[in-house]
């Protein structure tokens, strides 16, 4: 029987991080390429994508940073057959790439920013998905990850963005696009199963930017019963399991992240 140490180990796979230049992107391309797996991290932001890569590589991580717009799906195909190009395999999709784009409330909102919002984190998780899936099911095997929020099951109080209106809230539009991708998730899970496919979602919870404003930041660790907002680091545990050998007869599974929020 292996030992965990042996289950996490990734010493042999290639993964696709997307929105892997920054923020929890970043953290979990890292726990990955750390555990031994090869990287590619891609975004819009190609330049930025690069930059990580160079700076990972300076830490004897194998990281290749490369330009992609997740809600396209040329580009996409493109991503993947770049890959396997490269290394002949597939083994991890972290479809990561999404964000709050909503800055406004119901009557003033446009309908192209709730477009906008679902294009970004639910259309893009599902082409990312699809196109890995194209080449892990002859495989047999593989993990899809997928970046849910606790958004995407909980309200939340637009008392909270009060006195903050510059802060991209998490409103209507990110609520729907995260709980869709939570249903999408299981759904991928149970028709991806009998291939050998893992396929599951990591919820967050506050994990802010350098940029977030403080008064959000300070509301945000009183809702929090461990008392603090997260780090981008903190999902580097809930990766390390869900995208190795540890987590092979875990799926369809929504794992929250975040220090205990939701429980209330």
């Amino acid at each position: 029987m292996p030992t965990v140490l042996e289950m996490l180990d990734m010493s042999d796979r290639v993964a696709i991080v997307t929105g892997g230049g920054t923020h929890l992107g970043r953290a979990m391309a890292s726990a990955l390429a750390e555990l031994g797996a090869s990287i590619y991290i891609a975004s819009r932001r190609a330049e930025l994508c690069k930059e990580t890569a160079e700076e990972l590589r300076g830490h004897g991580l194998d990281v290749i940073g490369l330009g992609c717009d997740v809600t396209d799906e040329g580009q996409v195909d493109a991503l993947v057959d770049r890959v396997m190009a490269d290394r002949g395999r597939v083994d991890v999709m972290v479809a990561n790439a999404g964000g709050a784009v909503t800055d406004s409330y119901i009557p003033d909102a446009s309908i192209d920013e709730f477009q906008r919002t679902v294009d970004l984190n639910l259309t893009g998780t599902y082409i990312c998905a699809q196109s890995a899936a194209r080449v892990m099911i002859p495989e047999r095997y593989g993990a899809i990850v997928t970046l849910g929020s606790i958004h995407g099951f909980l309200t939340s109080d637009k008392r909270m963005y009060e006195d903050l209106p510059t802060f991209k809230r998490s409103g209507p539009p990110y609520q729907a696009a995260k709980g869709g991708v939570i249903n999408l998730t299981r759904g991928l899970a149970a028709e991806l199963g009998e291939y050998g496919i893992t396929v599951n979602c990591i919820s967050p919870g506050q994990i802010p930017r350098a940029t977030t404003d403080e008064g959000h930041v300070e509301r945000s660790r009183q809702a929090i019963p461990l008392q603090r907002t997260g780090v981008s680091d903190d999902l580097k545990g809930a990766i390390a399991l869900l995208a190795s050998p540890a987590g092979a007869w875990i799926t369809g599974h929504n794992l929250i992240v975040d220090g205990g929020w939701s429980i209330w």
